[in-house]
């Protein structure tokens, strides 16, 4: 293996372990915020389902990224480095500042600045899918969102404006909401590694076993070492929640960003949350909705794709001429 190939390795998990810290908020911060799980345990759980969601579940991401954003065949080894080195970069300055943005727009968007700086062809059939999706994603979530809360409430008999709700009803929305947290761990998993791991495809470094299980190692300990900033992020920032709202907004997360992982495409897992917290919030009424920390966001989600291609586009052209990319 040569020396470009070892530097990628390493900064890959290093892009693995930024993107495990930046989802814990995304995927536990409700259960741990809400007090239905305390935070080492969610650590823990999430740390343990992301790696296995990884490991086994991402493959057909993991193609998508690795082999039909951009020729693959013209991508070397210093080209995936530019894409990883921008990536990384640009997630764990999200991370640091607290705003969750979207890991796999930005890494998109990488590639392609990658691309056009190298000269190397990009398919913009895929962007355009890719595109399409996320753009339905939040306002599917959205509706979902509503939906699942006002049908979550009819299951177990729910009732927001009622001091004392029974604690049976209480405990069993405690465990709904740590079992769906759960299952976004896992999701997040398949859907993100891809990330990180994506190059592995591009230059044909490792199978998707390898690389699922490389990226999981990275995002499993990420979580357990950077985890707890955006633990509250999410769960405070956006939306006053109850239990049956949060419960309700992480089920339909996992559900929309597993759908589009069946398909070997992926999406944000903090759009989809969003988006489905907001539902949950329409549910209860708008004076739930943190308008000022959905407008910090959003513009995070427009920002981090822009600097991203712009970044590695720069880069492209600079190692270019050192390199010949």
């Amino acid at each position: 293996m040569s020396v470009e190939s070892v530097i990628l390795v390493l900064i890959v998990l290093a892009f693995a372990w930024s993107i495990g810290a930046h989802y814990t908020g995304a995927c536990m911060g409700m259960p741990y915020g809400s007090g239905s799980i305390k935070i080492v345990p969610a650590l823990v759980l999430m740390a343990i389902l992301a790696l296995i969601g990884a490991t086994f579940a991402s493959h057909h991401v993991e193609t998508t990224v690795g082999l039909s954003i951009v020729n693959a065949s013209q991508v070397t080894v210093v080209g995936a480095l530019v894409i990883i080195i921008a990536a990384f970069v640009m997630t764990t300055i999200y991370t640091a500042i607290k705003i969750p943005t979207s890991t796999i727009q930005i890494l998109v968007f990488c590639v392609v600045g990658m691309a056009l700086g190298a000269g190397i062809q990009v398919h913009w059939l895929t962007i355009l899918k890719l595109a399409i999706i996320w753009v339905a994603a939040p306002p599917i979530a959205l509706c979902l969102g509503y939906l699942f809360t006002h049908a979550l409430d009819r299951i177990v008999g729910f009732k927001p404006r009622q001091q004392e709700n029974g604690a049976t009803i209480l405990r069993t929305l405690s465990v709904i909401l740590v079992t769906v947290g759960a299952a976004a761990s896992f999701v997040m998993g398949a859907n993100d590694v891809s990330n990180a791991t994506g190059v592995f495809m591009m230059t044909h470094l490792f199978n998707v076993w390898i690389a699922g299980l490389i990226g999981g190692i990275g995002l499993f300990i990420g979580v357990l070492t950077w985890g707890k900033p955006l633990l509250r992020k999410v769960a405070f920032d956006v939306v006053h929640v109850d239990l049956a709202m949060a419960s309700a907004a992480q089920l339909v997360q996992a559900i929309v960003v597993f759908l589009a992982v069946v398909f070997g495409f992926f999406t944000s897992m903090n759009q989809a949350l969003v988006g489905a917290m907001m539902g949950a919030g329409i549910a209860r009424g708008t004076g739930t909705i943190q308008w000022k920390a959905i407008s910090s966001i959003v513009k995070g989600w427009i920002i981090a794709p822009i600097s991203g291609i712009v970044m590695t586009f720069l880069l492209a052209k600079l190692f270019g001429i050192w390199f010949a990319l």
